[in-house]
């Protein structure tokens, strides 16, 4: 029973249409397009049915070999959608497409006598394809853009966004029911750049597997890995790309006095990303430290847990994260996190407790705040528990509970939007 005295059992189930049109959460994470959202994606939908909430996630087929629908887990259910060539597409391609989405997500609705009470789109390709949906179902849309294009041009000036997205991004805040947002700091952006109203944007922050994602020990790790004992490990996970600002760090760790012995993994990136990974390679060379790095390709996300327990230090040079799941992962597991103070960054990461945040994008900081810890391993250490300890708030299970009363809500708010008129034309009828 709730605290209501509602039997919560007994509660009819919600049913949400999750739109995740142009990467798929079962994708290799570490590519051009698979990160943080793709992890968001297949752990809220599996523990959304577990808080009651029907879950179908739909994507953009790309592999005709693919069934139509895969089990995500925990009885959420992964429905590849044809839209265009089945192959896979850059995203500057999909736009056009997301008509064609939208009418296949229709289509095996209709085909399965399904109704769906809420969509939850994902980046604003699903938003586009979402609001058509919305407005063909009369259901309640509730969106996460995880990143905005015109917060990523004023991150980093060299950043490209095509006008599409952001003409896009700039009506889609204001026709949602709902933004999700991870952070404080992304509802006043979006108050600020698109003047949308606060009670308008719903802020949940990301969760983090804490069964999974908790301290070891970090030799035991190592050696899992087949790494030295007495190496000492900063560690850098995301995609490849400019804005991590992966070249900070590489050019950090030349600046570093605690130099002796210390090596820099870099996890992510895919075939696509050759150009950044060669362009970096060049960095670390006209710095001297080619050979303290090395770049490992995607790695498996249930095996990053090995990594992040191996590392002494994380680093985050980003120029702009709406949240930083690596480094709460990273912090779950008991490692101290060096990030820019940027974003979602600033809320999860405690200066001087559980890390570091850098006001600026240049190497010197970051290099004396890694001597820092590399050189006092009871500071690294008490810094790392700080961090296990404040990431115990953190949990898939919490977001999703929390998802499922904003879906509630909206329901309620357009189960009241239609009856207002009912209600007018019968108070009409009565006085005629």
């Amino acid at each position: 029973m709730s605290e209501h005295g509602v039997n919560e059992a007994a509660r009819p189930l919600l049913r949400v249409a999750m739109l995740s049109l142009h990467t798929s959460p079962l994708a290799a994470l570490g590519g051009r397009e698979t990160g943080g959202m793709n992890v968001y994606v297949r752990e809220v939908a599996s523990r959304l049915v577990a808080a009651g909430v029907e879950c179908d996630v739909f994507t953009r087929r790309i592999d005709a070999a693919t069934p139509e629908v895969e089990p995500l887990g925990g009885g959420a259910r992964l429905i590849h959608i044809t839209a265009g060539l089945v192959a896979y597409l850059e995203k500057e391609a999909l736009p056009p497409l997301t008509a064609a989405f939208a009418d296949g997500v229709e289509a095996f609705r209709v085909r399965e006598g399904l109704q769906y009470d809420v969509i939850h789109s994902h980046y604003w390709l699903s938003a586009a394809a979402g609001e058509a949906l919305a407005t063909l179902w009369a259901a309640p849309h509730v969106a996460m853009f995880h990143t905005l294009g015109e917060v990523k041009l004023r991150a980093r000036a060299s950043e490209h966004e095509t006008p599409d997205r952001l003409e896009a991004e700039r009506h889609l805040v204001h026709v949602l029911d709902r933004v999700v947002v991870a952070t404080e700091h992304e509802r006043q952006l979006l108050r600020q750049l698109y003047r949308v109203p606060t009670d308008r944007v719903a802020v949940i922050p990301l969760g983090v597997d804490i069964d999974r994602f908790q301290p070891g020990d970090r030799f035991e790790a190592r050696a899992a890995l087949g790494l030295t004992d007495d190496a000492r490990l900063v560690l850098a996970v995301g995609r490849i790309e400019p804005l991590k600002g992966l070249d900070i760090l590489i050019r950090a760790l030349a600046e570093m006095t605690e130099r002796e012995r210390v090596h820099l993994l870099i996890i992510g990136g895919d075939d696509r990303a050759a150009g950044e990974v060669t362009r970096l390679r060049a960095v670390a060379a006209s710095v001297g430290v080619a050979d303290r790095i090395e770049f490992l390709g995607a790695v498996p996300h249930d095996r990053l847990v090995q990594y992040y327990r191996a590392a002494d230090a994380v680093a985050m040079p980003s120029f702009y994260e709406s949240f930083g799941l690596v480094a709460v992962e990273a912090m779950a597991c008991g490692v101290p996190v060096v990030a820019s103070r940027v974003g979602g960054l600033t809320s999860t990461i405690a200066d001087g407790r559980t890390g570091y945040l850098i006001p600026w994008r240049c190497p010197e900081p970051f290099a004396e705040k890694l001597d820092t810890l590399l050189g006092n391993p009871w500071l690294r250490d008490a810094l790392g528990a700080n961090a296990a300890r404040s990431m115990q708030a953190y949990s898939w299970q919490a977001v999703a509970a929390t998802l499922r009363g904003l879906y509630e809500e909206v329901v309620a708010e357009q189960r009241s939007l239609k009856a207002a008129p009912l209600a007018a034309g019968n108070a009409s009828s009565g006085a005629a």
